[in-house]
């Protein structure tokens, strides 16, 4: 018996671009700081900075509590944090600038060191979803004229290589600075 059965799906993807995000120019980074700031999005800018800094992957990001980068008042320039895909530690510099916005972002949210560092505004208990991240991510990017399907949260964890590989052309200085995350020396940014 052959019986022919037409299958009817959508494709999850259909319409979208698809592949590596764009990382954000330097010019770009200063749009969206310059925009929080005036803003007064105390914690957006934390997010941000501290994004570009860690290159952490969204569901890390979000999923840091205050005691991952802070000792008591005070955030530490460096700091380190177990990697959920890889099981492998990291460590990456939190810039001044930084460091910064996420006290200010901390006195406002009056933030204890076990809480999430960017609790759900839902419920506290919890932190920012990854989804709620990626909405957040778009907004700052559509809010600077940019085409916000080329860009995205992995966006944020590509772009402070690649400035440091358009300053220096040396890409394996990039190779061993992505592995150990230490971007003091060239970093500025």
């Amino acid at each position: 018996m052959n019986v022919s059965t037409e299958m009817s799906f959508t494709l999850r993807n259909k319409g979208k671009l698809v592949g590596q995000k764009t990382p954000l120019r330097l010019r770009d980074i200063w749009a969206i700081r310059v925009r929080l700031q005036l803003a007064k999005k105390t914690r957006d800018l934390a997010l941000f900075n501290l994004a570009i800094d860690s290159k952490l992957r969204g569901y890390e990001l979000v999923n840091l509590r205050v005691r991952d980068i802070a000792h008591g008042a005070c955030i530490s320039p460096r700091a380190i944090v177990m990697q959920q895909k890889t099981h492998r530690p990291v460590q990456f510099e939190i810039t001044e600038q930084t460091r910064i916005a996420i006290i200010d972002w901390i006195q406002l949210a009056q933030l204890q060191s076990e809480d999430f560092l960017f609790p759900s505004q839902i419920n506290s208990a919890k932190h920012l979803s990854t989804r709620q991240y990626a909405r957040i991510v778009k907004a700052w990017i559509t809010e600077i004229g940019l085409d916000a399907s080329t860009y995205g949260t992995h966006t944020m964890r590509r772009t402070k290589a690649s400035l440091i590989y358009r300053r220096t052309k040396n890409l394996r200085a990039v190779q061993l600075l992505w592995v150990t995350r230490s971007w003091k020396a060239l970093s500025g940014i």
